[in-house]
């Protein structure tokens, strides 16, 4: 029997071919850019594969690119972003499934207003926050710190990590938080030894959210983290946006994929778990 041909099908393939190539196409021509020397930039079309391919803009991106006065490359930006993005990932994530483990299981009184005065602060614009947050940090001694870019992280990340830990905690069965207070099991020794090994894909969601986040940042890595503990945004904006000598498009477009190198590779080695963990209690 002949297959009919089913122009719906057809429809949704044709879409998702356009949204790939519209997405793809400008990474494309900053790789193949990133790969060329001016004269054939300037010579040849944005997409096109370069005669000669180099990587000495990538090198010079890396090490040598000026942002004014300084010609030190995204490095030591790089090196920034790490120290800023490992306790920034690791601090919310634990605070976030202690506070969605307390409020799922415990609830504690007030539970129900804390959590959703917790929600509505994740609302309110960042930009409304900065000010008062620059007054706060510098009467407490720690602005332009790199515990001052953390906390800050911290805080904004609260509603979201505690939405997340407390929808995936109210996910699994009642009966085994019953069963471990049945058995003696106190907060602490309930949270660790049972609840956090079950908590694995959610554990990767929140990490991979965090990690994009925290690394993609430039508005509170502008303001909050001082001239010590620029991350690798802000030195990259320094350096597209130098007015002194010629515009390198080959060292820009290198240095742009440099920054975004690290958000990429963890979302591709950690896809699936992703996937995973969006994915579970949501039939509950």
């Amino acid at each position: 029997m002949r297959r009919r041909i089913d122009p719906g099908r057809w429809g949704l393939w044709a879409f998702l071919l356009l949204s790939a190539l519209f997405f793809a196409l400008p990474l494309w021509a900053m790789v193949v850019t990133s790969l060329k020397d001016m004269d054939q930039i300037r010579s040849s079309s944005p997409l096109a594969w370069p005669d000669a391919p180099t990587l000495q803009a990538w090198q010079a991106a890396w090490s040598e690119a000026c942002a004014g006065v300084e010609c030190g490359g995204v490095r030591s930006g790089f090196w920034n972003s790490v120290a800023i993005a490992l306790p920034s990932t690791l601090l919310p994530i634990g605070v976030g499934a202690l506070n969605g483990y307390a409020l799922s299981y415990w609830q504690p009184r007030g539970a129900g207003w804390l959590f959703g005065a917790l929600l509505l602060g994740g609302f309110l614009p960042v930009q409304v926050m900065i000010y008062p947050l620059v007054k706060t940090l510098a009467a407490a001694g720690l602005f332009g710190t790199l515990p001052a870019i953390v906390l800050v992280h911290l805080v904004f990340s609260m509603p979201v990590m505690t939405l997340l830990f407390r929808n995936h905690f109210l996910s699994l069965p009642r009966e085994l938080f019953l069963a471990a207070r049945v058995d003696g099991a106190g907060f602490w020794r309930v949270f660790v030894q049972l609840m956090l090994p079950m908590s694995l894909p959610i554990m990767v969601v929140a990490g991979i959210i965090q990690v994009t986040g925290v690394w993609n940042d430039y508005l509170l890595g502008l303001v909050f983290a001082g001239p010590d503990w620029q991350p690798m945004t802000v030195q990259l904006n320094n350096i597209v946006n130098t007015s002194t000598g010629e515009r390198r498009y080959d060292l820009n477009m290198a240095a742009t994929l440099l920054t975004s190198l690290v958000p990429l590779l963890v979302y591709f080695g950690s896809g699936r778990w992703f996937v995973r963990g969006i994915a579970a209690g949501a039939v509950k």
